[in-house]
């Protein structure tokens, strides 16, 4: 009797495991295709990019929105609203390079990024590691992150740029890492906060590599 009980929450488990990988890639790709389509429509109005004061408080106000609607029917539109703005101050970016004949540099950040998510996500899928002892590094690297951001608005030096760029591509492949492991070990069941989590990391890995790339070809 109790093998049999084990054997019906194993089942369950993965049961409940496949759904949130189904739908958290479901909603990602969806999530992916509109922020594109909103960044096409920033490049093509040419409108300006809106500052970082605006870009801070409208990330941070609409994830917050993303948090506390997660659970609701509410959380849907809720992501499509934060990914659409992040599509919007992509827009600028993104005509900057191309109005500079950087054209390679985009398309050699897509497929980076592209290789990078692919690469983390099918690693841990396929080995089923527990990546969540990450995350002591990920808090001190968070902390890191936030004190040279700090001073690259002071500063604004290319070795510093250089040095943030990277560690934002090495934070967001631990958050991947991360986030894909809590979903295939049960640590994670809202696929909304997921999406959240790997669109985040996938948009700093593409904006960071577009610097990294953009002062090399510099």
């Amino acid at each position: 009797m109790e093998t049999r009980r084990f054997e019906t929450a194993s089942v369950d488990s993965g049961i409940a495991v496949n759904k949130v990988l189904r739908n958290t890639y479901m909603l990602l790709a969806m999530t992916l295709a509109f922020s594109a389509a909103v960044a096409g429509v920033s490049m093509a109005m040419n409108l300006p990019y809106p500052g970082i004061i605006i870009t801070l408080v409208g990330f941070y106000g609409l994830l917050f929105l993303v948090a506390k609607t997660a659970n609701s029917a509410m959380g849907i539109p809720a992501v499509f609203a934060l990914t659409g703005f992040m599509g919007y101050t992509l827009g600028p970016i993104l005509n900057m390079y191309l109005g500079a004949g950087m054209g390679d540099v985009v398309m050699m950040a897509l497929g980076g990024t592209a290789l990078v998510f692919f690469g983390l996500s099918a690693y841990v899928l396929m080995t089923g590691k527990d990546m969540s002892f990450l995350g002591g590094m990920m808090q001190a690297g968070f902390w890191v992150i936030v004190a040279l951001f700090v001073a690259n608005l002071f500063l604004s030096i290319q070795p510093l740029q250089m040095a943030l760029s990277a560690l934002f591509i090495l934070f967001s492949s631990g958050a991947i890492l991360m986030q894909t492991s809590a979903i295939i070990h049960g640590g994670e069941r809202n696929y909304i906060n997921a999406t959240v989590t790997l669109f985040v990391s996938l948009y700093n890995i593409f904006v960071s590599l577009l610097s990294l790339l953009g002062m090399s070809d510099d």
